[in-house]
């Protein structure tokens, strides 16, 4: 049985400490910060979709998807992380990028900030 524990008081610290103490030979603990929240998910990709409708890229219009691509690889740039470039099966080049459902909180609420500006620099309102 797979138990998650939210470690934000000591109640729950003690209920999984206790939990850890009566598992099973074998088992596994990982303890990290929490990925981000359903609402920061609904609004990056509310973001994506608004500017798959507003904006352009090198002249052209992009799906919600290909948006995703750039501001992950935009923002991992634009935050010091840098850019993982591979030769892709078919000889094409390949941003390895990160992970935007591994995100925590905190960076995923500063990739948000991220497009927010940039869609505010970028797209001219109507």
């Amino acid at each position: 049985m797979k138990q998650l524990f939210q470690l934000s008081h000591p109640v729950a610290r003690r209920n999984a400490a206790n939990a850890v103490m009566q598992a099973e030979d074998g088992h596994m603990v990982e303890i990290k910060p929490r990925t981000r929240s359903l609402d920061q998910n609904a609004m990056l990709h509310a973001l994506f979709t608004e500017a798959s409708k507003n904006a352009t890229w090198q002249g052209r219009k992009l799906t919600p998807m290909q948006w995703k691509v750039l501001f992950i690889s935009g923002h991992n740039i634009a935050t010091g992380n840098g850019a993982d470039m591979i030769p892709g099966l078919e000889s094409e080049y390949v941003n390895i990028r990160e992970s935007s459902a591994q995100m925590s909180i905190p960076r995923m609420t500063s990739l948000i900030e991220y497009i927010n500006a940039w869609l505010a620099n970028n797209v001219v309102a109507s």
